[in-house]
């Protein structure tokens, strides 16, 4: 499961100061390590799995259990300055609906955190092209739970369209060693698809006066 990852590759994400942290799809509260420790007042997340939700309990989140469109009107109204969330929006029926009611339990300086897959990674662009398949799996960028599938240009899109100011998205995993397809691909791109060596993207956004 996703929730199992320590996800030590988003630190840098992180902002300076952050007090009161949200994790959206907490799992059994492992990310928790990567914060710090000595500056959270409150930790909280939402999880569907009961089992993950007694454990990341125990990590010192208070869990609200179930989906998000069951729990967030427990969530206190302008109270996060961290909301976290890894491997989460590509799962969403309406990820815009989202991005928008988030806005409201967001401090006015508060960051919105997260990772989503690359769609345009290159096993998947290679699959795509050449084997002209595209196979769900039970893991990675074409894991078959996924409703949402993202390029950086269409995330960074999503944001700018729910009035969010993009304060970093950077491709994170990278391929390792050569691959000949990358190789190729970046050739006859003149280098302007270098997106496709990485897995997933990170990023670091924070909403906007409207």
């Amino acid at each position: 499961m996703y929730y199992q990852y320590s996800r030590s590759e988003m630190k840098p994400f992180f902002p300076t100061l952050y007090f009161n942290v949200f994790e959206m799809g907490c799992g059994e509260g492992i990310f928790s390590k990567q914060l710090n420790q000595d500056n959270i007042q409150a930790l909280w997340g939402i999880e569907p799995s009961e089992e993950a939700s007694k454990v990341a309990t125990e990590n010192g989140y208070k869990v609200l259990t179930g989906l998000y469109d069951d729990c967030v009107d427990n969530l206190p109204d302008q109270f996060f300055d961290l909301v976290i969330c890894n491997d989460v929006i590509e799962h969403m029926v309406d990820h815009d609906d989202f991005l928008e009611q988030i806005k409201k339990k967001i401090t006015v300086d508060g960051v919105i955190v997260g990772l989503v897959p690359n769609v345009r990674y290159y096993k998947n662009l290679r699959d795509l092209l050449f084997k002209r398949d595209w196979e769900y799996q039970d893991a990675g960028v074409l894991d078959r739970t996924h409703l949402r599938f993202f390029t950086e240009r269409s995330l960074k899109r999503c944001f700018t369209e729910h009035n969010y100011e993009i304060q970093k998205v950077e491709g994170i995993n990278r391929a390792r060693g050569f691959k000949a397809f990358i190789a190729i691909m970046m050739l006859l791109s003149l280098f302007t698809w270098g997106d496709i060596k990485y897995v997933q993207f990170a990023f670091r956004i924070r909403k906007t006066e409207q």
